[in-house]
């Protein structure tokens, strides 16, 4: 029974701690009336390993980083889309990704447009963008060593990941969310997005649930 109380405490407190680290303008609403169609952007990573590499390795590194954040958010929308989950659909990042190559914007430069003009490039209503900040290579997955201390703790921290929606039309922060990454967080990029995300079922703006209940919201 003690054990059962110690896990639930623990997952309402994971709970509380991803609402606390979640920004939603109060202008959301209004400016994503409108909004149909997402693009997903690689991530902007800063990676600090331990063992010494050159700076041209850390640039492509951080570049394959950024690209298996940008993935795995596609895979996880692409399977919730499956299950009917979200009010908006989500461009390929095949197409995202080749269309920001013909106009000769790549991982080193993307950071010099704003997201209107990256949203009209694209042609999509907004922008899902982010920063990866690691200290691991996440992509190849969590150091397998595993302490008990340090997954009630939170220690082994590996860095922090905020994932942000901007509008396509006038440029503007709607929301984010931003989290650290350590041994509780997943075992690598994938499952790292798969549980980041349904811990924010409720609070992801897209979802139909949430959006049935700001429609309906129950009356006593």
């Amino acid at each position: 029974m003690k054990k059962l109380f110690f896990i639930a405490l623990l997952a309402c407190g994971t709970l509380l701690n991803a609402q606390k680290n979640v920004f939603e303008s109060s202008k959301f609403d209004v400016l994503s009336q409108d909004h149909h169609l997402l693009a997903i952007i690689p991530f902007f990573t800063h990676l600090e390993l331990e063992e010494k590499i050159s700076k041209e390795e850390s640039k492509k590194l951080e570049e394959k980083e950024g690209y298996a954040v940008q993935d795995a958010l596609e895979t996880y929308f692409g399977l919730g889309k499956k299950k009917k989950k979200f009010t908006v659909d989500f461009q390929n990042i095949k197409n995202t990704n080749a269309i920001l190559r013909q106009k000769n914007i790549t991982y080193d430069n993307i950071d010099t447009y704003t997201i209107k003009e990256l949203s009209e490039i694209l042609e999509v209503d907004a922008i899902i963008s982010g920063n990866l900040d690691i200290n691991i290579l996440l992509s190849k997955g969590i150091p397998e060593e595993f302490s008990f201390m340090d997954y009630i703790l939170g220690d082994a921290n590996y860095g922090r990941i905020g994932i942000k929606i901007s509008d396509g039309k006038t440029g503007k922060l709607l929301w984010k969310y931003e989290n650290e990454i350590n041994k509780k967080s997943g075992r690598n990029t994938d499952d790292l997005i798969d549980k980041m995300m349904k811990k924010l079922v409720r609070k992801f703006p897209y979802d139909k649930e949430r959006s049935k209940l700001k429609k309906n919201p129950k009356t006593d």
